[in-house]
């Protein structure tokens, strides 16, 4: 710029002189016409002038652009010490996540799930309950008694994967549960064994509208009607139904150890309500037949199987979970003669259980119906070796929901914390078995009503009020019950 306008005040210069000189020997005229000139060039100067301005102004702005743009860049690096300090930070993120794995965390070499029930309960009968010792046994004597704290079942179990099939879903998991239930007249409930099995998916599990089929080896619930295979977090009614209890009952519930496959076909599957419904359920196999934890007292095997038919019907229709099932169990148990001093074996005797069963449950009415008819040998004598008792029973439930957890909408909420839609259920159960139909005075009847309330996902508290009528020991009843119900 500087150089620029040094030329321009040289031919100025120039110019000036030029016109001095010349104004002594021109005349006016020429010395317009030089003036003229000279205004047209200083133009031509002022032109020239500002377009180098302007230029200089492009460059100045283009230099101040590149330093910001450097100065930004400059913003997005971090110092060498800022860099170690953050890797510091990760070291010993890493080091409390892995110490807390190490001393807080439960661990196992495979896939595991921990669960469990506590049921702990308070009762009143208004027959007051007496048993007396039996020689120096006081154990199990009871003086009068009207009402009691106890503790129903209490269990633990997990749950496990040992070989994951990512491709089919033709998995091997097993199950393992320990549980105790109050004794009378003793302390001796030790944790037992209930569940020790493993199960092969043999059939594909990845696409819900494909038949399954699975074999389960160990000891197990068997697949009889319903009350049986009812998990405690799923029976409505505190206590269990006569005909699967021993000692009056066929002792169906106890667990028995052997081979079961188990399978269903024809399923109806709603994948917006993650609904899936077998038309056909089946299940089939051997067992021991004497019981839990226990090897088997004889050469012979019992057999147990189970067909369920349910209505192919979508989730919205009024007839969805309707089913009709038949159930048979059959095989032999041992004989004794207890007539001399010591016990000795009597051969063999049949046994015989046949069940069907009727289930319903569209909310918020539903209704289940039992019936198990039962023939057993028995020993009586060397002159009439056996007596085969025949005998029945009838399990029927109605019962009502009204509450939120019903609806499926209603749980899949994202609440805070540990909100759980709270419901109540309402039901009526007629619970009936004739332990002998030929012969008189062998039947019980307990008519039950109830409430259940669910106050979060694992929780509930029941309430029953049963009506005892005890033809065996021709005795007439009430009983009060209340339980609180948690698992996790």
């Amino acid at each position: 710029m500087k150089r620029y306008f040094k030329q321009g005040t040289a031919v100025l210069s120039l110019l000036t002189a030029s016109i001095a000189l010349t104004h002594a020997n021109t005349d006016v005229t020429q010395l317009q016409q030089q003036v003229s000139q000279l205004e047209q060039s200083l133009k031509q100067l002022k032109t020239q002038l500002s377009q180098l301005q302007q230029q200089d102004t492009a460059a100045v702005t283009d230099e101040q652009n590149l330093d910001e743009s450097e100065n930004a860049d400059d913003q997005s690096f971090v110092t060498r010490t800022e860099l170690q300090g953050l890797q510091s930070d990760l070291e010993n993120y890493k080091y409390q996540v892995q110490r807390d794995r190490e001393t807080k965390t439960a661990l196992s070499t495979r896939q595991l799930l921990i669960n469990g029930v506590v049921q702990a309960k308070a009762s009143y009968i208004d027959e007051a309950q007496r048993s007396a010792p039996v020689g120096n046994n006081i154990g199990a004597a009871v003086n009068d008694r009207h009402s009691s704290f106890d503790l129903g079942a209490v269990q633990i179990g997990f749950i496990g994967n040992l070989y994951k099939d990512y491709e089919q879903g033709k998995n091997l998991d097993f199950n393992l549960r320990f549980g105790t239930s109050p004794q009378t007249g003793t302390n001796n409930s030790y944790l037992n064994l209930l569940d020790a099995q493993l199960t092969y998916q043999v059939l594909p599990t990845l696409s819900a509208d494909k038949g399954r089929l699975s074999v389960t080896l160990g000891q197990q619930l068997l697949p009889f009607g319903q009350e049986v295979q009812a998990t405690e977090d799923l029976k409505p009614t505190i206590n269990n139904a006569l005909f699967s209890l021993p000692g009056y009952g066929y002792g169906l519930a106890l667990r028995e150890v052997g081979l079961i496959v188990r399978g269903d076909a024809f399923p109806t599957v709603d994948y917006g309500y993650n609904y899936r419904s077998p038309m056909i359920s089946y299940a089939f196999g051997l067992v021991n037949g004497n019981g839990a934890n226990k090897s088997d007292d004889n050469d012979d095997k019992n057999f147990i199987g189970r067909l369920r038919y349910t209505l192919p019907a979508e989730y919205n229709s009024w007839l969805r979970e309707l089913s009709f099932g038949v159930s048979w169990y059959q095989g032999k148990s041992n004989l004794f003669d207890l007539s001399g001093a010591n016990a000795a074996f009597a051969g063999k005797g049949d046994i015989l259980r046949k069940g069907f069963d009727i289930y319903y449950n569209h909310h918020p009415f539903g209704v289940t119906y039992e019936y198990v008819q039962g023939e057993d040998e028995t020993y009586v004598s060397a002159a009439a070796p056996t007596y085969k008792r025949e005998s029945e029973s009838h399990t029927g439930t109605l019962f009502w929901n009204f509450g939120e957890q019903f609806v499926k909408g209603f749980r899949n909420q994202g609440r805070y914390d540990d909100w759980w839609p709270k419901s109540y259920q309402t039901f009526y159960r007629y619970d009936s078995i004739d332990r002998d139909t030929s012969r008189a005075n062998q039947t019980i009847d307990i008519h039950t009503l109830g409430l259940n309330a669910f106050f979060a996902e694992t929780t509930k508290f029941q309430i029953n009020l049963n009506h005892v009528n005890n033809d065996i020991t021709n005795k007439s009843y009430n009983e009060l019950v209340a339980q609180f119900q948690y698992g996790f």
